[in-house]
């Protein structure tokens, strides 16, 4: 019987019977878990975050979320950088151990990819140095107990940087000059991510909704993206990811569209603490945990932080109430 239960109940155990438990129940959220969040620069930014956490509070006012965001710039989980890269490009494995000691997730979400195939076109050896940093990512979680959620790259979106975009066979590609089909290379990445095994890891595609709303778009705007700089979404982009990690599990939102729900959340004053409440607890746990990117930063306490967020969090309490 156990073996029979979805994925989202081995990870988001609560008190409702499998076969039992109703559209939108905090089960299948991140309600009681400590959440670590793994990823790069567009985890950095932090918005796809923000509204992740926004949403699960504003719909489930009696449930407690516990995430912890620590994307950072630059870093892989391959392991590899470009020659352009002005120092070399931080990795995930170099602080993962750290982090999994001193947060102690229950869940750990990770992003990587966007910068895994350092913007050159689809080869063996970086994929499988990609394959091998997330198979390390994941090991390294089970072993701390933690569940894995793993979030597919979003798109490279080749439009806004068509300029500086380089043909294959060039002598070199670097986030500056990347691969005029580096998107390809993402989505090889993110098909071989959809092949894990459930028991492995949970996999939510972000590649494909963002890529085909583009599609659509383009249609009556063929100039239409969801990323100025090709690599970082817009707030636009950010909410659509969101939305796809809460579908995933089992949280229904309804938005008219996105850009009208960006204005609407901007307005809210919940969604404006939510954001200082991530960001602050970011801020904090970020340094604590330690990195390297180009130089070694190591900070040797979080409680400042963390009494802030508290702060924050006794704000936050009485808006989530309907």
């Amino acid at each position: 019987m156990r073996k029979q239960i979805s994925l989202l109940f081995l990870v988001f155990a609560s008190a409702w019977p499998a076969c039992a438990a109703p559209a939108n129940s905090p089960s299948l959220s991140l309600a009681g878990q400590r959440v670590l969040w793994l990823g790069d620069s567009i985890t950095a930014d932090g918005k796809y975050v923000t509204d992740v956490e926004y949403y699960l509070n504003r719909q489930f006012p009696d449930a407690k979320f516990d995430l912890v965001s620590i994307g950072l710039s630059s870093e892989t989980v391959s392991g590899l950088s470009e020659k352009q890269h002005p120092f070399p490009r931080p990795c995930v494995l170099e602080r993962l151990q750290r982090a999994l000691d001193q947060v102690k997730p229950q869940v750990v979400v990770a992003c990587y990819g966007m910068n895994d195939g350092i913007y050159h076109p689809l080869g063996e050896e970086r994929s499988r140095a990609f394959r091998a940093g997330i198979e390390k990512l994941i090991a390294a979680a089970k072993v701390a107990g933690a569940q894995v959620i793993l979030l597919t790259p979003p798109p490279f979106d080749p439009l806004p940087v068509h300029a500086r975009l380089r043909p294959g066979g060039a002598a070199d590609y670097s986030y500056v000059t990347p691969f005029e089909k580096y998107d390809e290379v993402l989505a090889d990445y993110a098909r071989w991510e959809l092949t894990l095994s459930p028991a492995t890891a949970m996999i939510v595609d972000l590649h494909t909704p963002l890529a085909e709303e583009t599609a659509r778009r383009r249609v009556n705007n063929p100039n239409f993206t969801f990323s100025g700089d090709g690599i970082h979404p817009s707030a636009e982009g950010h909410l659509l990811m969101a939305l796809t990690i809460l579908k995933a599990l089992g949280v229904t939102v309804k938005a008219p569209d996105l850009e009208t729900e960006v204005v609407r959340l901007q307005a809210d004053p919940l969604f404006a603490l939510v954001s200082r409440h991530r960001e602050t607890r970011s801020r904090g746990w970020l340094p604590f945990v330690g990195y390297t990117r180009g130089e070694a930063i190591k900070t040797t306490s979080v409680e400042a932080a963390e009494t802030s967020a508290r702060a924050l969090a006794r704000q936050i309490d009485p808006l989530r109430k309907p």
